[in-house]
């Protein structure tokens, strides 16, 4: 079994200073040290009788002495000697090892304690020697007293490395006193802050507008940098850093820099300065509309590529935009950047220049004469050229006429005699075709081709074509469900309706006549002025005379007009009537609007 003495030597080095649960007093503590009357948790006054390799006992006038292990001694262990007198605390009069519980350490700690906060309030400047790190911050030593430094208190400007202050002694200003818990948090920042204000106060006071002074980078953001100008801090905005373009403040400064700025403004209030080093400079914006008149060429960089077009710095701090409408007389561009490149230097024509908004308009193509206007001198209406089907669309079929410069067929251009769907019913990508000039207009870069103007129009002289009795031959080529259209000679087209198919009663057209069929039939109605031609099988059939020719030509009317059946339909699917005309015009505009 282990003897008193070994197990006071065993005892653990103690971890905390004082017993937080407590409610003695300062006062009470020395008291009981003054008369020794052996209350727990009270201050007691002993001599060391024994010093051994692990502790000393130590004599309170108690029954039994005290053991004090060797680490609360700390650095005056090898000091330590028989005959010293210490105070110690009392924190039990006997412990398992029938001797008086007492702590060294704790009755330091207590003294210690008791003397800061006599002495020191919150906002007092106490010296504090920087122990070590902590998560957050760094352990501080004040005389025996253990405080909390942030890292954010440890100085004004973010630290990146704490163990750099570790071993060090600074000035700290007290923030809080929490002595419930005992614990303390201070500050040197706080200290720093206080200083700088004094020396921002006076520097700000000598400043002035206009101003040239010295500083140093301290910091660098995305929006601009600060700069310190020994003791205040400025704003140089990225906007106020140069006359040409900046998107990076990284581009001209660096962290530790030291540059002349311009004092802009001063907020006394807010105590802000804003600095500026273009401003040391003149803005060559001054006399821009006098170096770079309208209509002047220019060479310059590409600096920026936006959708909308191209920034060319044509001198430092003056820039330019090519936009995309103004990059080429023949091509469409949807993406600067395929025009032009960053950091390639181009030739420009300044087409406006606007002084008060620092706005320059440039263009690309200018440099050369608009060939749509070339091409109006060269064909005007009515000239007959010869092209290549390039690109087709719902509405039309577009025609490279030259230099990369298309015209466009309408759908209503293509055929005299039939109406047109859709342009692949006539043409195909790769065709060679011949077609006339109906408008060239420089202005809006559209080219109106004609396909059927090519030729001349068989309506002209119908009659001489085609009376009432001929017997005519011809191809199906669209089926719908109240007739029949049949390509006759000339590319004229001709309606068989359903009721002049057969003498017996159809249902569907399609159960007497397929797409492609040659059939052989007889004209029954010729209206020149909406270029219809009726045509009737049956009167074939049943051999018609001029009698049954007006009934029928009477019998096909009617049908026409039976409700839900208009003549409106009959004509647009005919493709002539006037209306019809109309119609097929707006369509061919909305067209060339949407191309």
């Amino acid at each position: 079994m282990a003897t008193s003495k070994e197990k006071a030597a065993a005892a653990p080095a103690l971890k905390s200073y004082v017993d937080t649960s407590s409610n003695v007093t300062m006062e009470e503590l020395l008291s009981g040290a003054a008369k020794n009357s052996f209350v727990p948790d009270t201050i007691v006054h002993g001599t060391i009788v024994e010093k051994r390799q692990d502790g000393a006992l130590l004599d309170i006038g108690y029954k039994a002495e005290g053991f004090i292990p060797s680490v609360e001694f700390g650095a005056d262990w090898e000091a330590a000697k028989v005959g010293d007198e210490l105070d110690v605390l009392l924190e039990e009069t006997e412990n398992e090892q029938n001797m008086p519980g007492i702590s060294l350490q704790k009755a330091k700690f207590i003294k210690a304690w008791d003397k800061i906060t006599s002495e020191y309030g919150e906002g007092s400047t106490i010296k504090g020697l920087m122990k070590h790190r902590v998560k957050g911050g760094i352990i501080i030593d004040l005389n025996g007293v253990e405080a909390f430094l942030p890292g954010s208190q440890i100085d004004i400007v973010p630290v990146k490395n704490m163990d750099d202050y570790i071993g060090k002694e600074f000035d700290l200003k007290i923030l809080k006193i929490n002595k419930d818990r005992k614990n303390i948090v201070v500050s040197r920042r706080e200290l720093l802050a206080e200083s700088r204000e004094g020396m921002r106060a006076k520097l700000l006071q000598e400043m002035e507008v206009g101003q040239l002074r010295k500083g140093t980078v301290k910091n660098i953001t995305d929006f601009g940098a600060f700069i310190d100008l020994n003791g205040v801090d400025g704003l140089l905005h990225i906007t106020d850093m140069s006359w040409a373009r900046i998107t990076n403040p990284r581009e001209m400064l660096e962290v530790g820099q030291e540059v002349e700025v311009m004092i802009l403004d001063i907020d006394h209030e807010k105590k802000r300065v804003s600095l500026g080093l273009k401003q040391k400079t003149r803005n060559p914006w001054d006399n821009v509309d006098e170096k770079f008149p309208v209509g002047s060429h220019v060479t310059g960089r590409v600096v920026n590529i936006m959708p909308y077009g191209a920034f060319v710095e044509i001198e430092e701090g003056v820039e330019g935009l090519i936009h995309v409408s103004e990059m080429s007389w023949t091509k469409r561009v949807t993406k600067p950047g395929d025009v032009v490149q960053v950091g390639e230097e181009v030739e420009a024509v300044v087409l406006d220049v606007n002084k008060q908004d620092k706005k320059i308009s440039l263009g690309l193509r200018q440099k050369t004469r608009n060939p749509w206007e070339v091409l109006a001198e060269k064909y005007p209406a009515g000239s007959k050229i010869k092209g290549k089907v390039r690109n087709m669309t719902s509405y039309g079929a577009f025609v490279e006429i030259e230099n990369d410069i298309d015209g466009m067929i309408h759908v209503t251009d293509m055929s005299w005699t039939r109406k047109i769907n859709n342009p692949n019913e006539v043409l195909k990508v790769g065709d060679e075709v011949e077609v006339i000039i109906l408008d060239i207009d420089p202005q809006q870069q559209r080219i109106s081709l004609g396909l059927k103007q090519a030729e001349s129009d068989p309506w002209e002289n119908i009659e001489q074509l085609y009376k009432i009795g001929d017997v005519v031959k011809g191809k199906v080529t669209k089926i719908i469900p109240f007739g029949a259209f049949v390509e006759l000679s000339h590319k004229i087209d001709g309606l068989v309706h359903i009721s002049q198919i057969s003498k017996d009663r159809i249902d569907k057209v399609k159960d007497k006549l397929q797409l492609g069929q040659e059939i052989e039939a007889m004209v029954i109605k010729l209206d020149k002025n909406v270029r219809r031609i009726g045509l009737s099988i049956r009167a074939l059939e049943e051999g018609f005379s001029e009698e049954d020719l007006k009934a029928a030509d009477e019998e096909i009317t009617a049908a026409m007009l039976k409700p839900g059946e208009a003549l409106g339909t009959m004509g647009a699917l005919i493709g002539n009537s006037l209306d019809g005309l109309d119609v097929m015009k707006e369509a061919r505009e909305e067209g060339e609007k949407a191309e």
